[in-house]
């Protein structure tokens, strides 16, 4: 009994417990007044009745006395002679049939008499509870008399004080049992499984994507009613829930990756920022171009490339360019710099683009040196030519995008390649008003040009590899 008690009291703690033990309660408290009232009147007028006997004796000697002719105004005194010392009537009034006062005696009684008479009993009780007085009609009396009796009614008050207060606790006491019983049945049938529903709907929400950590303890106790098929509910509605959450998850997965092979092969074709700028404007489709002032270009063609495709098997060729240029790519990141395109057996380079770069023309020569060295132990032979200048940049196409440099300072870059020497660099003029401090050049004079005339060009002494020159990449044969 200690136990069920302090289970269902711990149940307080719950604010739906409260509620209803509340709820309960008041109502239990409520209904039972309401049932004690009418039972607390009639109680009080039985004992009120009681009072009333006493009066049987004045008027049973007054009664005597009136038939025995005796004078109305001795009536009263011989009856109050004939009360006993601790009587509880405290006064008396007599009238005669008409209403006028014949005599008097003790504590005179509150209770009026009507102008016509009186035909039945007529009682009053004063306001404080202590004092009742009661008329007797004439009929009692011969049609002669109307009698008036006070009474002392503190016994009564105090035993309908007692009567109440036991009937409070009677109603405390039914109300706190009944009120028991029902949050012990609640605590089974409702509180319990409420309470172990909505830790496991906080626990759902934890483990929705890793349903087999889930442990619902509501499930294991569901009943067979309403609430054990809410239950039901709840876990089959989670199923569905954590099933088609780990089903986004894993789509979501699948596209992130997918996305990520995208911007890996869109950041492959163009440069980073362009590649960021061309995701995010893509749904509007601007144009992309910017103009440099101040950038270094370097063109380089394998030579003798031409011939040695004319003997060689496709997938070779391929696989013998593929492996150089990927060496080319990883000398450009290294450098800082950005490779535009290949043309065949061309390879485009630039420094300065799309980001602004302080060095340009320092990086681009040490790619070039680079380069050399990379192909100095392979059959092929380079020829690379640097020119330095400004130029537009931009992507170009709708579908097959391509960033691309445009201006004079290209084609004169292209020039300082297809007019330069086998196994050397040849820069322009431009470019070697930036390199001379650094780098030592060996001046070639002037030569002619296309679209530009004679042009003084200055190649590069070998000698002069200092510390910008980077160890050469090694390059790997696929077969």
């Amino acid at each position: 009994m200690v136990s069920v008690l302090q289970t269902s009291l711990g149940l307080l703690k719950s604010r739906l417990s409260r509620k209803i033990v509340t709820s309960i309660f008041l109502s239990l408290v409520a209904i039972e007044f309401v049932v004690f009232i009418p039972s607390y009147r009639q109680r009080r007028a039985d004992k009120l009745r009681q009072l009333e006997t006493v009066s049987q004796e004045v008027i049973a000697t007054i009664k005597a006395n009136a038939m025995l002719d005796m004078q109305p105004t001795s009536l009263l005194a011989q009856a109050q002679t004939a009360l006993k010392t601790d009587s509880i009537i405290l006064g008396a009034t007599l009238y005669d049939e008409a209403g006028q006062l014949i005599n008097a005696f003790g504590e005179p009684p509150s209770l009026g008499l009507p102008t016509g008479g009186l035909t039945q009993v007529k009682t009053k009780l004063t306001e404080s509870g202590t004092r009742y007085d009661v008329a007797w009609p004439s009929k009692q009396f011969q049609d002669r008399y109307i009698l008036v009796i006070r009474h002392d009614a503190n016994s009564v008050k105090r035993y309908m004080v007692q009567y109440s207060v036991l009937i409070l606790f009677i109603v405390i006491i039914i109300a706190a049992f009944v009120t028991l019983v029902t949050v012990f049945m609640l605590e089974r049938m409702l509180i319990n499984p409420l309470l172990l529903l909505r830790d496991d709907l906080c626990q759902a929400a934890d483990v929705v994507d890793r349903p087999q950590l889930a442990e619902f303890k509501s499930l294991k106790r569901a009943q067979q009613d309403e609430l054990g098929e809410v239950i039901r509910a709840f876990a089959s509605m989670f199923g569905q829930i954590s099933q088609e959450v780990q089903e986004r998850q894993q789509a979501e997965l699948a596209l992130r990756s997918e996305q990520e092979k995208t911007d890996a092969l869109l950041q492959n074709v163009l440069p980073v920022a362009i590649a960021n700028q061309l995701k995010n404007d893509l749904s509007n489709r601007t144009v992309i171009a910017s103009r440099f002032e101040n950038v270094t270009i370097l063109f380089a063609d394998i030579v003798g490339f031409t011939q040695l495709a004319a003997h060689t098997a496709p997938t070779e060729l391929v696989c013998q360019l593929n492996d150089i240029f990927s060496v080319f790519d990883a000398l450009a990141e290294r450098h800082g710099l950005e490779k535009i395109k290949t043309i065949g057996d061309a390879y485009m380079v630039v420094g300065g683009v799309p980001a602004p770069m302080a060095n340009h023309a320092e990086a681009v020569m040490a790619m070039a040196i680079d380069m050399q060295a990379a192909v100095k132990h392979h059959p092929f032979k380079l020829r690379i030519g640097i020119n330095t200048g400004p130029v537009v940049a931009g992507v170009i196409g709708k579908k097959k995008f391509s960033y691309d440099l445009w201006g004079d300072a290209v084609n004169i870059a292209s020039r300082m390649e297809s007019h330069g020497v086998v196994d050397r660099i040849q820069v322009s003029a431009d470019t070697y008003e930036l390199l001379k401090a650094k780098f030592q050049f060996e001046d070639r004079g002037c030569i002619s040009i296309k679209g530009r005339g004679q042009a003084r060009t200055y190649l590069w002494l070998p000698s002069s590899v200092g510390a910008l020159h980077a160890p050469p990449l090694q390059m790997t044969r696929k077969s």
